[in-house]
């Protein structure tokens, strides 16, 4: 008896921890009316309905590109959450809907689009591995 009790703590423990990193993961927040910032959370996120944010700049979404933080750097965001592979992917996806190819500033799309197609080729690669 006590040893399925404890198969269920542990059961239940894992489910919390990968749904709480799930809802981390999506805590990075654009919303199109406001498109020169990000919202990101303050404190750990325990449900969608008390997720508390701030904004910041859309240049400082994914500011180091997936590499390595620096050891002074401070973030304004809880874990670091918008350094994360996730936030990085959710950059280029925002600027491509607000730089899609074939408008005005050219030069602009031509960049998040290489630099989208980039990522996609990277995603790829790591699913066949």
């Amino acid at each position: 008896m006590d040893l399925s009790i404890c198969q269920l703590l542990f059961l239940f423990s894992i489910l919390n921890i990968v749904l709480g990193g799930d809802m981390m993961r999506k805590s990075i927040v654009y919303d199109k009316k406001t498109p020169n910032v990000f919202y990101c959370p303050l404190n750990k996120p325990t449900g969608f309905d008390k997720l508390f944010v701030h904004s910041r700049p859309l240049k400082k979404l994914c500011e180091f590109d997936g590499k390595p933080l620096p050891e002074d750097y401070k973030s304004d965001c809880f874990q670091d959450v918008d350094e994360t592979e996730y936030a990085c992917k959710e950059k280029y996806r925002i600027m491509m809907r607000l730089h899609p190819p074939g408008t005005e500033n050219d030069k602009e799309s031509t960049k998040w689009e290489k630099a989208y197609k980039k990522v996609v080729r990277k995603r790829k690669r790591q699913q066949s591995q």
